[in-house]
């Protein structure tokens, strides 16, 4: 049997702006702290956790169906983010997504994720491959995995058919039960 398997891999600008927004959230209300870490307090509406659940999952439905949705929801519709999750202060708001830019372009940012996860992700490639022939199913089309720099805490995001939100942390802690799950969600 031919080996047909592609995955695809990612790191989204707008699900990392998103786990950057509920860091923030979280730090507020919160004692362990993770990045990014603001001593200011920022007004997040009342219905938070509610309406970031809602735009998680409207935002990665979104890139599941097309990888171009991700940087257009970023910077086109970053009023998107702005008017669901904050109470109006569009000068807070606008400083935050200006520092997350900052970094998102930096080294320390895309670039150190999808470096982080490269020679794993090639080794869960083989695995996965290996798995496929071995049972002989061929996959319908690519499977498309993005990767976000933290766990998701606020939404859900299990692995859904040929598209998977995986966090660094998955990848070095949950290796084994993601190869499974990963397998699960090729038809």
């Amino acid at each position: 049997m031919e080996n047909s398997f592609v995955m695809v891999t990612d790191a989204p600008v707008s699900l990392n702006f998103l786990i950057y927004i509920q860091n923030l959230f979280l730090n507020q209300n919160r004692q362990e702290l993770r990045f990014p870490y603001l001593s200011t307090r920022i007004a997040f509406k009342e219905d938070f956790e509610l309406k970031y659940k809602e735009l998680w999952n409207e935002v990665s439905e979104r890139i599941s169906e097309d990888h171009q949705n991700d940087a257009r929801a970023f910077h086109k519709e970053k009023d998107l983010f702005y008017q669901r999750l904050f109470v109006t202060d569009d000068s807070a708001f606008n400083q935050m997504y200006k520092t997350f830019g900052v970094w998102w372009n930096s080294f320390a940012g895309r670039f150190s994720i999808e470096r982080s996860i490269g020679d794993v992700s090639e080794e869960l490639y083989i695995e996965l491959t290996n798995s496929l022939v071995q049972r002989r199913i061929v996959p319908k089309k690519e499977l498309n995995i993005s990767f976000i720099y933290d766990e998701c805490s606020l939404a859900n995001t299990q692995v859904s058919s040929y598209f998977a939100v995986l966090s660094i942390r998955d990848f070095f802690v949950q290796s084994k039960e993601l190869m499974l799950k990963l397998l699960a969600s090729i038809d």
